[in-house]
């Protein structure tokens, strides 16, 4: 017969047909059971004594009972069932190494059993044995007990405006298992500051502080991994007394131990990752902002066959059970020394990126106190600088404030474009604006003129009087260049260029020697005198 029992609803149908005598033929018409399967069950039947109105009577149990008390011997084991799950440790063992597959054991097998299984029964032994090994236990999650935390395995990507780069971020995932209400943040990096940050944001969220916290063996959550008595980061266990939580780490490569998370994950690339596939992102808040929309969709969304939602179920069973959050966040701070450079920075070791300090400070040391967010440089007792944190790799961050005057001059001449020198220029008059525009148009890339109109600005702030009439000579020219307009100041032609726009009845002839005036022939004139 089968290797699988009828049900007893069945049963009874074989027992009825029996009763009114049809054969086995008939009933398998009938019932679509097997003849063989029909002929062994009427054995069984016909072996305990009693007739089919009779065992009709009996209730479910009963008939049960009978049919086990009858039930031929089993068969004996198969020698090679018996060889082959003596090798199923093995077996599965090689099956987690890399490029190992069912094919290459069974060939392996079957060289050294020429008679063992084919293939597939092979492979059907091999599934049962891993079958009975993967069972999965139902956990009954009180609501605010617990918190599961774990990294997504794909990241998510913004795009750095300043430089056009790809910056990826990994992605961090927490969830209640009771309620199925998580928080989804995407960090700069998965250093442990940035994860404590997150967690205190997770926190927020919710509204309160689960007792228990539960990860895997990251290397960010745990220093010494054990079975029993993992060993946790020392900033982590200030993090957790700070807020009153107690920290739990799954068993080394044991992801079941905290399977909501992992389907957490699973959800968020569909409800999270899925629908941004094809945005871009220009930082990483613009990111976040972009993942609490799509959160709050899911968490507002009802389960599957039922009639509430994540966030409802969290409202009104798992929030009330929180534990209250302590007046002021967890903030994690480091603490290092520097010396302040010529170009008046201090590097920070850790993200190796430079902080600028006032320039009066170089050569001097300095204490740098920075947290996830924030960098804080002190000069003895005094704060010296204040900058948001950067985690761009070799860059620098600086304010203008702690420049000397010469370099901030140097930047904002650098920043000047045609229209501002222009701007200044038509400040003296139109014939000092209209050499600069000559200047300009006179080289092949406007950025080469740059210099000689920064030169001639200071020449202008010089000879405020003066530029207006320089510029005017000159442009009777045809090279237009600053030592033009210095060449005719030098040589006072400006002057000259101011006379000619004067009446001629008041122009005076310069005295000289060998001029002579009226007072040389007397009060009369040249004329009288010769008569």
């Amino acid at each position: 017969m089968a290797n699988k029992s009828l049900s007893m609803q069945k049963i009874r149908q074989i027992l009825l047909f029996l009763e009114r005598g049809l054969s086995q033929r008939s009933i398998e018409t009938e019932t679509g059971i097997n003849r063989r399967t029909i002929a062994g069950y009427r054995q069984r039947l016909s072996d305990s004594g009693l007739e089919p109105h009779e065992l009709l009577g009996l209730d479910d149990s009963q008939l049960a009972a009978v049919l086990e008390a009858n039930r031929p011997p089993p068969e004996a084991v198969d020698p090679r069932r018996t060889h082959l799950e003596s090798l199923f440790p093995y077996l599965n063992a090689e099956l987690k190494r890399v490029g190992v597959t069912r094919q290459l054991l069974w060939e392996e097998y079957i060289r050294e059993n020429p008679g063992g299984f084919r293939y597939s029964r092979f492979c059907e032994l091999l599934q049962e044995d891993r079958n009975t090994k993967g069972a999965t236990m139902i956990f009954d999650h009180e609501p605010g007990r617990l918190l599961e935390l774990d990294f997504a395995g794909d990241k998510l990507h913004y795009v750095d405006t300043s430089s056009g780069e790809l910056i990826e971020c990994p992605v961090l995932v927490a969830v209640f298992p009771f309620s199925g209400y998580g928080y989804v943040e995407a960090l700069a990096d998965a250093s442990l500051p940035r994860v404590l940050r997150a967690l205190n944001n997770a926190l927020e969220h919710f509204g309160g502080a689960p007792l228990s916290i539960k990860s895997d063996n990251m290397k960010q959550w745990v220093t010494r991994s054990n079975r029993y008595e993992p060993k946790f980061a020392d900033m982590l266990e200030q993090w957790a007394n700070h807020n009153n939580v107690n920290l739990l780490a799954s068993r080394p490569v044991k992801p079941r131990d905290k399977p909501s998370v992992e389907g957490a994950v699973k959800i968020a690339y569909q409800r999270i990752y899925a629908p941004l596939r094809n945005e871009i992102f220009k930082g990483l808040g613009e990111m976040n902002r972009a993942i609490r929309i799509q959160q709050e969709l899911h968490h507002n969304r009802n389960f599957q066959r039922r009639t509430f939602s994540r966030s409802e179920l969290f409202r009104d069973r798992e929030a009330p059970c929180l534990r209250p959050l302590p007046e002021s966040p967890y903030v994690a701070k480091h603490y290092t020394r520097a010396k302040v450079q010529r170009n008046y920075h201090v590097l920070v070791g850790e993200d190796m990126h430079y902080y600028s300090v006032p320039y009066r400070h170089i050569g001097k040391e300095a204490r740098i106190v920075y947290s996830a967010d924030t960098v804080e440089v002190y000069h003895g007792s005094q704060r010296i600088a204040l900058h948001v944190r950067s985690y761009r790799k070799h860059g620098h961050t600086t304010d203008d404030g702690h420049r000397p005057p010469n370099h901030l001059h140097h930047l904002e001449t650098s920043a000047w474009d045609p229209d501002h020198y222009l701007a200044q220029a038509g400040k003296y008059g139109p014939c000092t604006r209209e050499y600069f525009q000559k200047v300009m148009d006179g080289r092949p890339v406007v950025d080469q003129s740059y210099q000689s109109c920064l030169g001639l600005i200071r020449l202008a702030r010089s000879y405020p009087l003066r530029i207006e009439s320089a510029c005017k000579r000159a442009l009777r020219g045809h090279r237009f260049t600053y030592s033009a307009v210095v060449n005719i100041i030098e040589r006072n032609q400006d002057k000259l260029e101011e006379r000619d726009g004067t009446d001629q009845q008041q122009y005076t002839l310069p005295l000289h020697g060998n001029i002579r005036g009226g007072a040389a022939f007397g009060e009369h004139g040249p004329e009288e005198e010769a008569k």
